[in-house]
């Protein structure tokens, strides 16, 4: 792909949402592009008649006007990360809902907004990509529902950054598929141990080294080297991810989901969920209404 166009862009981000559905289907076709991530669950998505299988760390990037048929496959609920966006900023593009009821067509599309129509649409993104792709989503969220000065230019950088995150894994994952990962069982057995008792606020390197059988000093080597984050970091990872959950569900206040998924004090936990997630754990909670939109 001739990637000299990516030095003129202007993204014009337009609507950012997550969604979440027990039971997805439908078809859809849109006049934006449309970045989807895939935070939780599996899906068919068919682009335009290809079928792709997708799966937690999948992003999908769909040029304007590309049919696609969604179709949830798991038990788990569809979690989708969900931006649309231009590639050039052109507010007086009319919107999709037409009132005249009728689809829009490609021949109503900019040539310049076709630039990614050659690409292949699916990337997987590496565990610390994934991480940081939440964080700055949520943080393009929050300026799509309570708008800032100069909030325009902060949605732009997030949709080159995430753009960047869709680029880079594609080039990463060609050199890396079909390779089995070296020290995989002892990953495996230090992820599944820390999603098993990250309640324990003593859970710590040594803990879960000894857990799987080796030194702390060569799990910490082999978690940082094969999936680029530390033990500590994916630790939190898991305690904020567990904390959104419980703050969306509503039924339990602030301090008791702190100690719930192992913080050992309301403050660390607010400090730690700022850093990963953009906002403080009280302003997420006020936003969460608008984080979701649920279909059944």
């Amino acid at each position: 792909m001739n990637e000299s166009w990516m030095n003129s862009i202007s993204p014009y981000v337009r609507v950012a949402k997550v969604m979440e559905s027990s039971l997805l289907a439908g078809e859809w076709l849109d006049q934006d592009h449309v970045y989807t991530y895939i935070d939780q669950g599996e899906a068919e998505f068919f682009l335009n008649g290809v079928k792709f299988l997708v799966r937690e760390g999948d992003v999908l990037l769909m040029h304007p006007c590309l049919p696609h048929i969604i179709r949830s496959t798991s038990a788990l609920p569809l979690v989708q990360y969900i931006f649309h966006f231009d590639l050039y900023d052109n507010e007086d593009k009319s919107s999709s809902d037409q009132a005249d009821g009728l689809r829009p067509g490609i021949q109503d599309i900019m040539p310049s907004e076709m630039q990614l129509a050659d690409i292949y649409p699916l990337s997987h993104l590496q565990l610390p990509d994934r991480i940081e792709l939440k964080r700055r989503f949520m943080q393009l969220q929050k300026e799509m529902l309570d708008p800032t000065y100069g909030g325009v230019l902060i949605n732009k950088s997030i949709c080159l950054e995430l753009l960047f995150l869709f680029f880079r894994n594609q080039n990463l994952s060609k050199g890396t598929e079909g390779k089995r990962t070296k020290g995989w069982p002892l990953i495996e057995g230090a992820i599944h141990h820390m999603h098993q008792c990250y309640q324990d606020p003593q859970l710590s390197n040594e803990s879960i080294s000894s857990h799987v059988g080796v030194t702390a000093n060569h799990l910490s080597y082999v978690f940082k080297t094969q999936l680029g984050v530390t033990i500590h970091n994916y630790l939190k990872h898991v305690r904020i991810e567990q904390a959104k959950l419980r703050i969306i569900q509503g039924k339990q206040n602030l301090t008791e989901i702190a100690e719930d998924v192992g913080f050992s004090s309301i403050h660390l936990f607010s400090r730690t969920f700022k850093t990963n997630v953009g906002v403080m754990p009280s302003k997420f909670a006020a936003m969460r209404s608008a984080l979701i939109n649920k279909s059944q």
